[in-house]
């Protein structure tokens, strides 16, 4: 597995196939190798050289154990430390949830480095923003922890279970405590200028903010239908063919 060093730290990242380079981030809890667990990769390999990406504290890549270390600066120096690694001046970006939250950051910071971004399943506001309608919908008090409904969610996979066992529960709670306190980007996001295709389950807690900045800010949207936020990511095949074709144009 090559490394490639973003401030320090060692970001580890796989490649394969061949074509238009895309780069593939994970959501909270998720490694590269996710992305062909559920099925992306192989799909997306025959038209694009796929990049899947270990984010920093998961994988094989550095887990450093402080918040300081997750900022959206360094989140986006790890995707642009990737591509200069394979000497690649711009790729098309596929991020879902965290890995949307890094997308956006990519396209705030280093736009020129994005062909396309495609956002799954988090809006530019900010995790916190919808938080407190989470909880309410789930008749859980307003001081409720939210970091026990990610890591809940993400252990009913397997795969993800695996993940979370081989890596560092402190780094795991650092990581999660700086994408918490993100206030946001929308407002940055909609001068990048990156054409940007966004989609959420429709039982999601981001579908309607998503499906709403993007009808106001000129970006394209899709639902995925009866899915919520997990199991959004595991239908490649309702989700596929929308990126495909939109990455395509």
């Amino acid at each position: 597995m090559p490394f490639a060093y973003a401030d320090g730290y060692k970001i580890a990242y796989t490649v394969s196939g061949a074509g238009a380079p895309v780069v593939l981030h994970p959501g909270m809890f998720g490694d590269g190798g996710h992305w062909a667990y559920l099925g992306y990769t192989e799909v997306l390999a025959a038209a694009h050289t796929v990049i899947a990406i270990d984010p920093l504290g998961l994988g094989a890549s550095v887990a450093p154990r402080t918040p300081a270390a997750y900022t959206l600066e360094r989140r986006a120096a790890s995707v642009t430390a990737v591509l200069d690694d394979l000497g690649l001046d711009r790729a098309a970006f596929w991020g879902y949830s965290l890995g949307a939250l890094t997308g956006y950051a990519v396209a705030v910071r280093a736009p020129e480095r994005l062909t396309r971004l495609v956002a799954g399943a988090f809006d530019p506001y900010g995790f916190m923003a919808r938080v407190p309608v989470v909880l309410a919908a789930l008749g859980l008090p307003a001081d409720h922890d939210p970091y026990e409904l990610v890591r809940g969610g993400a252990l009913e996979s397997a795969y993800q279970v695996a993940v979370i066992e081989a890596g560092d529960a402190a780094a795991h709670r650092a990581n999660y405590e700086a994408f918490s306190r993100e206030p946001g980007l929308a407002d940055r996001l909609a001068a990048s200028e990156v054409p940007t295709l966004m989609y959420a389950g429709t039982a999601g807690p981001w579908h309607e903010p998503m499906r709403d900045y993007a009808r106001s800010h000129g970006a394209e949207f899709f639902s995925v239908a009866d899915a919520d936020h997990a199991t959004a990511l595991r239908r490649p095949a309702d989700v596929l063919p929308r990126v495909r074709d939109f990455l395509s144009r």
